[in-house]
């Protein structure tokens, strides 16, 4: 059984600042198979990280 569909990073850490910092989610790119995202932390705007996901279903038929 699926317990999650996607998990989304609220506070990550930040080498800039020293500290677990608030971070922005940013959509990069539209890929064939999902979406890139990046996080920005929100202080400094420094790049903390990223993520990839699937394409959801409806999106599928939207990019065909």
């Amino acid at each position: 059984m699926k317990q999650y569909d996607d998990l989304k990073a609220t506070y990550l850490y930040c080498n800039n600042c020293g500290s677990s910092k608030p971070v922005r989610e940013r959509l990069l790119l539209i890929l064939p198979d999902g979406y890139l995202f990046e996080y920005n932390c929100s202080s400094c705007g420094g790049i903390l990280g990223d993520k990839r996901t699937r394409l959801k279903n409806e999106d599928k038929l939207i990019l065909k």
